[in-house]
């Protein structure tokens, strides 16, 4: 098993280690998106999207329930992106 910080890293922590490598060595939009494509089902490649719109538009200032409208979500979807966004260290999530 991987070291990590607190001890040995779970079966689980390696895989997505693995995922982030993977993506971190995608060097052009293109072929980010062939290999979202080929890892994501469409649902699950649009769901993702609509989060990032979703913290874009917070961001922005949008009133959750515009979000909700303007995405076609859920508010409770709208009220865990902003969740997400406050717990988050600023600097793990400036490139959102």
């Amino acid at each position: 098993m991987t070291k990590s910080l607190g001890g040995t890293m779970s079966l689980h922590d390696t895989f997505q280690a693995d995922l982030v490598r993977h993506l971190l060595a995608i060097d052009t939009p293109d072929a980010m998106d062939e290999a979202l494509a080929s890892l994501l089902t469409p649902a699950e490649y649009q769901e993702i999207s609509k989060r990032l719109q979703i913290f874009k538009l917070l961001r922005e200032g949008v009133p959750h329930r515009k979000i909700a409208e303007t995405l076609g979500v859920g508010i409770a979807t709208v009220s865990r992106g902003s969740r997400a966004l406050t717990m988050l260290a600023s600097s793990r999530n400036e490139h959102l």
